[in-house]
C-alpha cells in the first residue's frame, strides 16, 4: 500500500508541475514580442507564483523515493529514477537561466539594458522545463503502470 501511495503522490505531483509550467508555454507567443512597457507589465501576473516551486524539489523528492522503493523491479525504478532527474535539470536551468533573470531585473521591476536578452532567456527556460516536465510525467506515469506488486 506504501508503493501505491507514493506512486499516486509522484503522478500527481509531477502532473500539477505541468499546470503553471503550461500557462508559461501558452502564452510565450502572445509575450515574446510585446514591448517593454507591457512585458514588465505582464510579468506582474507572475506574483506569488514561487510557492508553486516547491512542486519542483517535491516532486524530484516523490519521484527519487518511488525509485527507491520499486528497486527491485529495474524498470520501474529506473523510469522512476529518470523522472527524478528530470526535476534535477529543471532545477539546474532555473539556477542557471531563470533565476538570474529574475534577480538582474528584480522580478521584472527594474528595467535593465539587455532586458530583451533577459527576456528571451526567462521565457525559453521555461519553455524547456515545460518539455522536461511533460517527459518527467510520462516517465513516473510509465513507472507507476509497469510496477507489479509481487506475490506473498
Amino acid at each position: 500500500m506504501a508503493i501505491r501511495t507514493i506512486q499516486f503522490l509522484a503522478v500527481i505531483v509531477t502532473a500539477l508541475t505541468l499546470i503553471p509550467a503550461g500557462a508559461h508555454l501558452a502564452v510565450l507567443p502572445n509575450k515574446i514580442g510585446l514591448s517593454q512597457a507591457d512585458y514588465f507589465t505582464v510579468q506582474g501576473i507572475y506574483r506569488g507564483w514561487a510557492i508553486l516551486g516547491w512542486l519542483w524539489p517535491s516532486a524530484l523528492l516523490l519521484n527519487s523515493l518511488l525509485a527507491f522503493l520499486v528497486r527491485s523491479q529495474s524498470g520501474s525504478s529506473w523510469l522512476a529514477a529518470c523522472a527524478a532527474l528530470c526535476f534535477a535539470l529543471m532545477l539546474v536551468i532555473f539556477v542557471l537561466w531563470t533565476l538570474p533573470a529574475n534577480q538582474t531585473t528584480e522580478n521584472w521591476t527594474t528595467v535593465p539594458a539587455n532586458w530583451e536578452a533577459l527576456r528571451r532567456q526567462w521565457e525559453f527556460s521555461h519553455a524547456a522545463n515545460t518539455a522536461i516536465a511533460f517527459v518527467a510525467l510520462s516517465l513516473s506515469t510509465l513507472s507507476a503502470l509497469s510496477w507489479r506488486p509481487e506475490a506473498p
